[in-house]
């Protein structure tokens, strides 16, 4: 008889609620092993007993063949006794003290849910809430680990006996589903009308339809609607009707912040945008993001889902519900139109997204006609992501549902558990635990109490899923972030600040498991600097524990603070008389004829005086100057309007062999270099008076920037033989000047490292906020005699 041997093997990452247990279930008959698995506050267990051979093969296969969701971050394996044990089992969950269960993203509805959804002979026929093992909510609807059914919203839903049987048989796809329901016995939808009287509501035939089918009647008819989805409510429309897209704007208050749509598959994307293999497979990917893609010309969509820009934001139905809806949507419309619906985030300008239904109503009651909810809870609050491709890879602006809570794998050992409070603009936080950083969802922009709200709840939530409790906490410098006093006011003892710039570069090294030195060139609108002042034009000398810096661009005054990123105008004037003295009021100039000579008086006047002017390095706002010098945009209705309308006008022009415009270095004793731009202005000047074209005056500065920062890293890695540049800020979600950055580098022998996990702009920050606590922590105990 051959000798029976007895592995235990403790499994950690994405594996719970992803198929997990049933493929180990089955792998294990296969090889005919006895034994057990189960979840628990760790991960999966499992015992697997038999013979040697059959042990090392199982082994093998749980990673090769593990389940499309399942994300296996470590395999941990010890011999036990054997127990002659006759058959493999799955057990009942086992709850412990030490938690490191990681949860699944919400994800897309699969295929096999998509075939059975509009298959006339299947129970679940056009049923919304249609969902297996490979698919449906996760991260939304938890409450608690292990990942079983009473600690999700489905508690509230008592299984029918077919659905029971799916869920308790191990060779079905719906073992263990815990979201798993049908129309006998799961959620349901219902369709609330908010202002029945108005004329576009008229008609209901509400005994005929369901409440899809005639909210996509309503949508056709041009109504708005609130629909309830994964992680909030959408606010939707007809996208390619101009005075309901309108509507909503002014409703919204989003005056001109692109919308979102939402197309039914890749075949209508393809009609409205230009599409690659590559943007194919992320628009069709299980998470499911929002994909930022260049828009053909004479597009159908109404002008105002995005007004100034040369791209759309598309995504594909991400639930059963969506499905329905757009395939109710394109028989609603007239025949051969594109069924494409403007689907963006449920709330008002400045708030968070809302996913109460009772929030819901009282939110949106003002915006739109009506409401498609459904009786599911949502736990927590998830935004769609925002990404697109660029300079050969994903670029995330946002990261959200689909991407989050998976965990970022870090190359070093956390010493202590550590929570990072990210930045004010584009919020989100970060625990960090053993050797994994867990980003949070996208919060917001920390300007109002909803948002902070939402900010504590979800660090109290990823507290309790995942077991962390903070022993230090990483904030940005600057005093007057909620999420820097929302730091400063917690009970955790050991506080460790973080300069903005520095974590932008620390967070490209936390993803690529590199701890330094780069150099780093970290560009933004605003960022609070070591010396009170704002920057944003920052060349670092780099590692996760500290940095130098190494230049920047010139200071010049921001006239009335944040008014000035208001009106890109100030700015322009700013650089101009900078550049020029007041001669700049006398020159050819439609700028300088336009200007308000008594208001830039009065602005004058309090930069003499140091009045509301504080100083800044912001590319940023440089770049607002440019857009004002142009004719662009004089004044903005949200953060970075400008200098994004300036890189649509800089890409209508094609590429040419114009030298880049000239810049000079100002050396000041021992500090940093600080790069004066007035001789890039003076050249940009000359042409727009000769009568250049204004798209290639607009290419032209931007490669002119490129080259600027190639030569300065030539330079800089000269003196220190540094030949890795680590790229970060908001300013880097500029493709133009990205790819054209990222060639002249490469070109010249640099080794480039961008965001690709986490967002450039201020999203990322809080995983550069760990990284940098986590390494001064280590040297603190490095430091410590033993």
């Amino acid at each position: 008889m051959r000798a029976r041997h007895r592995l235990r093997l403790t499994v950690t990452g994405i594996v719970q609620g992803v198929g997990f247990r049933p493929f180990v279930y089955s792998l294990a008959q296969r090889l005919q092993l006895a034994g057990f698995v189960l979840n628990d506050s760790q991960g999966v267990t499992i015992e697997v007993e038999g013979a040697s051979e059959a042990l090392a093969r199982f082994r093998e296969l749980l990673q090769a063949e593990a389940p499309p969701l399942a994300r296996i971050a470590s395999v941990a394996v010890e011999e036990v006794p054997p127990r002659q044990e006759a058959a493999f089992v799955i057990a009942h969950s086992r709850r412990t003290d030490e938690r490191s269960a990681l949860v699944s993203p919400d994800t897309a509805t699969c295929a096999d849910c998509l075939r059975e959804l509009f298959d006339p002979a299947d129970r679940r026929y056009r049923y919304p809430f249609i969902n297996c093992t490979n698919c449906g909510p996760r991260f939304t609807i938890i409450q608690d680990v292990p990942y079983d059914r009473d600690k999700t919203t489905m508690r509230l839903f008592s299984m029918c006996p077919a659905c029971r049987a799916e869920y308790e048989d191990p060779a079905n796809r719906r073992f263990h589903a815990q979201p798993n329901a049908c129309p006998a016995c799961g959620p349901h939808l219902q369709l609330e009308l908010w202002d029945e009287e108005a004329p576009l509501l008229v008609a209901r035939r509400a005994g005929e339809e369901t409440p899809i089918e005639q909210a996509a009647r309503l949508l056709a008819q041009g109504a708005i609607l609130a629909i309830k989805g994964l992680g909030g409510y959408h606010l939707a429309c007809d996208a390619l009707n101009a005075g309901a897209v309108e509507r909503l704007r002014r409703r919204k208050h989003r005056e001109a912040r692109p919308f979102a749509l939402m197309v039914p598959d890749l075949e209508t994307a393809q009609r409205l945008c230009l599409v690659s293999e590559a943007e194919a497979a992320l628009l069709q990917s299980p998470r499911r993001p929002i994909v930022l893609l260049e828009q053909r010309p004479a597009s159908p969509i109404a002008a105002a889902v995005a007004p100034g820009y040369r791209t759309l934001g598309l995504m594909l139905p991400y639930t059963p519900l969506h499905h329905l809806l757009l395939h109710a949507f394109a028989q609603a419309v007239p025949a051969g139109r594109p069924p494409v619906l403007v689907m963006t985030s449920g709330n008002l300008s400045e708030e968070p997204i809302a996913y109460r239904d009772e929030e819901a109503r009282r939110r949106l009651a003002a915006i739109a006609d009506g409401m498609l909810s459904h009786n599911r809870v949502i736990h927590i609050r998830c935004d769609d992501s925002v990404t697109r491709l660029a300079a050969g890879g994903e670029q995330l602006f946002r990261r959200s549902r689909g991407y989050v809570p998976e965990p970022i794998p870090l190359a070093f050992e956390m010493p202590c558990p550590v929570l990072a409070c990210g930045g004010h603009l584009k919020n989100t936080f970060c625990l960090g635990k053993g050797r994994q950083a867990v980003v949070s969802h996208h919060i917001g922009d920390l300007e109002n109490l909803e948002t902070l709200a939402s900010f504590r709840e979800g660090i109290r939530h990823f507290q309790r899923l995942f077991g962390i409790v903070p022993e230090a906490v990483a904030y940005d410098l600057h005093p007057d972030y909620l999420a820097t006093r929302y730091a400063l006011d917690s009970a955790i003892e050991r506080r460790i600040g973080v300069q903005h710039h520095h974590a932008h570069i620390a967070s490209v090294l936390a993803e690529h498991g590199l701890s330094g030195p780069v150099i780093g060139i970290a560009a933004d609108g605003t960022g609070y600097g070591s010396d009170g002042a704002i920057w944003g034009c920052e060349i670092l000398l780099a590692d996760l524990r500290g940095f130098e810096r190494l230049a920047h661009l010139a200071y010049v005054p921001l006239p009335g603070g944040e008014q000035a990123v208001r009106q890109p105008w100030r700015m322009a004037a700013v650089y101009l008389a900078r550049t020029y003295g007041e001669r700049f009021l006398a020159l050819d100039l439609p700028f300088a004829r336009r200007l308000d000579r008594s208001t830039w008086r009065i602005l004058t006047q309090m930069i003499a005086r140091g009045l509301n002017s504080p100083l800044t390095s912001s590319l940023g706002r440089l770049f607002d100057a440019v857009a004002a010098i142009l004719g662009v945009r004089d004044e903005v209705c949200y953060e970075g309007q400008a200098a994004i309308e300036l890189e649509m006008l800089a890409s209508s022009a094609r590429p040419d062999d114009q030298p880049p415009y000239p810049y000079a270095i100002l050396r000041s004793g021992q500090g940093p270099l600080q790069i004066d731009v007035a001789p890039l202005l003076s050249a940009l000047i000359e042409d727009l008076q000769r009568g250049g074209e204004l798209a290639r005056l607009a290419r032209r500065f931007h490669c002119s920037l490129a080259a600027m920062f190639c030569d300065l890293c030539q330079q800089i890695r000269a003196a220190s033989g540094l030949s890795q540049v680590a790229l970060s800020g908001g300013v880097f979600q500029n493709r133009l000047l990205l790819e054209e950055l990222v060639n002249e580098l490469q070109a010249n022998g640099f080794t480039v490292y961008l965001n690709r996990r986490v967002p450039p702009n201020d999203g990322g920050l809080s995983l550069g906020q760990l990284a940098v606590a986590a390494a001064r922590l280590a040297a603190e105990s490095e430091a410590v005699p033993h």
